[in-house]
């Protein structure tokens, strides 16, 4: 690749910036680019391992062996926290491409205080969720601070998930029967 062409990620966020335009463009009105989403979790054999598949792919969740697992996976705790860095991190390109920022890097980190220990039948004053999530950003550019400066407040107001732990919706939950 020659150098004029500057880093991947600001390839990236020119094609992300094209893309997202002409997707706009095909959709009459902002309604229309609704659509259901869906994530599907099932447990069956031996290991107790969660096998999370959300359209073509396949994660796996297990708990460590305080709880009979074998660790072949994160936590459901920890897979929560790295959605949250991972739609924090995409906000951050979302956000770049559509005020063409210019980028080098984006990383997050998300941390949580987490204590499973009502779970096992311990007395604890420590909520059953994690508690005090908190991001760490670290955004390399080139661009005026001023231009970083307007790209944070765009995050920090556009991320869909960290808005959802902030201003939690209800959640409903239907029971089916299990059937052959």
């Amino acid at each position: 690749m020659s150098e004029n062409l500057g880093t991947g990620l600001e390839t990236y966020l020119t094609n992300k910036r094209i893309a997202m335009a002409t997707a706009a463009s095909s959709y009459s009105a902002g309604d229309d680019a609704r659509e259901t989403i869906s994530a599907e979790c099932s447990t069956g054999d031996l290991t107790g391992a969660r096998h999370i598949r959300i359209r073509d792919f396949e994660l796996i969740s297990d708990s460590g062996q305080a709880f009979g697992g074998f660790s072949m996976g994160p936590s459901s705790p920890e897979l929560l926290l790295g959605v949250l860095a991972s739609c924090l991190n995409h906000t951050y390109l979302i956000g770049a491409a559509l005020m063409a920022v210019s980028l080098d890097s984006v990383h997050v980190r998300f941390e949580a205080e987490n204590n499973d220990a009502g779970f096992l039948g311990l007395d604890t004053d420590d909520p059953s969720y994690p508690d005090n999530i908190r991001a760490r950003v670290k955004v390399q550019s080139r661009a005026p601070e001023p231009d970083l400066e307007k790209l944070h407040a765009y995050v920090a107001q556009s991320c869909p998930l960290t808005r959802l732990v902030r201003e939690p919706l209800s959640v409903s939950i239907t029971v089916d029967p299990m059937g052959g």
